[in-house]
């Protein structure tokens, strides 16, 4: 993964002073793209161990539609949880005077969390992300979006649409409520003369040093796994970004990575046996020959 090393590199060298939604602060540029060839080997960060576990299971969320942080607390992931409990504590007026990150704020989060997993109706109410990408993916203004493309790449492959969106600018506020309006805004998908599926990705805001390893991941292994329904090879993930930034409080933490050297990339085997995209289980991903350096640990701007 030089290419990212690279774009790390070019964004803590050029990026300028932006203040951002957080108030963390960043550097930040606009407008680069990444390329990876799928058939050189699965796109997983080597420079540090990245969690492919919840990769797959939000995944696996997204595409059954679902916009309820109760499926990934089940499955371990807590990659969502921020959002809902900092929505929960505004609405019941419990975040005056929590600092973020305190002893305090990590013991009410892991108690709501626990609620999450016990008890459904609060699950129901708190858990929910609002009409985020899984809503969007679904069921866009009525619109299954993959159903639809499934389709149009298997009868019409040369479209030049074959395109899924999760910018909804009808449902944005309410996106916004509980969770974030959509990161990675829309992918388009393109079928080959040699029956090599591509898809390219935009992001339209970027935290380089922890969001974008997982959406690199997660995007080459859709494109894996639409490939496959659809009887085809999988060809290039292009990932194109808009405001790419790396957060202040993550200086440290890039320079460290930008110090480590680049390992083989791993194989991704999909369980050849399912030939619908909906019928995908964790149990269905096998990585191998993944040796990463150790994690680095750095804290989410929410």
């Amino acid at each position: 993964m030089k290419a990212y090393l690279d774009l790390l590199q070019d964004v803590y060298d050029n990026g300028v002073g932006k203040d951002d939604r957080t108030g963390t602060g960043t550097r930040s540029v606009f407008g680069r793209q990444i390329r990876c060839d799928l058939s050189q080997g699965f796109p997983l960060l080597t420079t540090k161990k990245v969690f492919l576990r919840g990769i797959i299971h939000e995944l696996l969320w997204f595409i059954r539609g679902d916009t309820n942080i109760k499926y990934l607390v089940d499955n371990g992931v807590g990659i969502w949880n921020e959002w809902p409990f900092q929505n929960y504590l505004k609405l019941k007026g419990l975040d005056q005077g929590l600092e973020r990150n305190s002893c305090a704020w990590q013991d009410n989060l892991e108690v709501f969390i626990s609620k999450i997993q016990r008890d459904e109706t609060f699950a129901q109410q708190w858990g929910e992300l609002g009409p985020v990408y899984g809503k969007q993916w679904r069921n866009f203004s009525g619109i299954d979006q993959l159903e639809w493309v499934l389709n149009e790449i298997k009868t019409n492959p040369t479209s030049r649409r074959l395109i899924v969106s999760a910018w909804n600018p009808a449902e944005i506020e309410e996106m916004a409520k509980a969770g974030l309006p959509p990161c990675h805004t829309m992918y388009q998908f393109y079928v080959s003369p040699d029956n090599k599926l591509s898809c390219q990705l935009y992001q339209r805001s970027a935290d380089l040093f922890l969001g974008v390893p997982f959406n690199i991941a997660s995007y080459a292994l859709l494109t894996m796994m639409v490939a496959q329904v659809c009887d085809l090879e999988p060809g290039d993930f292009v990932h194109t970004f808009g405001d790419i930034h790396i957060y202040d409080n993550h200086q440290e933490q890039v320079l460290e990575q930008l110090g480590r050297t680049p390992k083989a990339l791993p194989t991704m085997k999909l369980n050849s046996k399912v030939k619908d995209l909906f019928e995908f289980k964790f149990e269905d991903f096998e990585l191998s020959g993944y040796e990463p350096d150790p994690s680095i640990r750095a804290p989410v701007a929410v």
